[in-house]
């Protein structure tokens, strides 16, 4: 009888000390392709997970240990608003681009640091937050100004 009440005890343990991230992680994300059109008439192609739903909004891209170069989140607000961020629970550097309704890049936050509380917020109201590596947005010479094409952009 004490082994039987040992193992549930250690079943309990376990289960309370399972990492809240496993439990988000069972949030699923619709895929699809992004496109950011620069000034300057290159075009960059990614393919993103989108969050809409309240959970996925809250999950993002938290407890992620790797993104493939050409992957990202689109964070969709629906209305535009005003945003603040952090990095909490997030294990990568992310580049941050924070986009208005008709698909501009509004300001970008470059290589924000993970596990940190600090609050990145939005130059004014934006529909959405785009989330790439940390560095892509450097790399790839994407400014503000420059245009995201998806659906939910208007004119898109």
């Amino acid at each position: 009888m004490p082994r039987v009440f040992h193992g549930l005890m250690l079943l309990l343990v376990l289960l309370v000390a399972q990492p809240m991230g496993a439990a988000l992680a069972q949030v699923q994300f619709p895929q699809t392709p992004l496109q950011v059109l620069a000034a300057d008439g290159r075009r960059h192609d990614f393919t993103v997970e989108v969050a809409s739903s309240a959970d996925q909004l809250a999950q993002g891209l938290m407890y992620r240990s790797k993104l493939a170069a050409n992957a990202g989140m689109l964070f969709d607000f629906g209305a535009p608003r005003s945003v603040a961020m952090w990095m909490k629970n997030t294990l990568i550097p992310l580049d941050m681009l924070f986009i208005t309704p008709d698909g501009r890049i509004a300001g970008i936050s470059q290589r924000t640091v993970p596990h940190s509380t600090v609050t990145i917020s939005s130059p004014g109201d934006v529909k959405a937050v785009l989330e790439l590596n940390g560095g892509t947005a450097s790399r790839l010479g994407i400014t503000v100004g420059d245009r995201v094409v998806h659906p939910i952009f208007a004119g898109n």
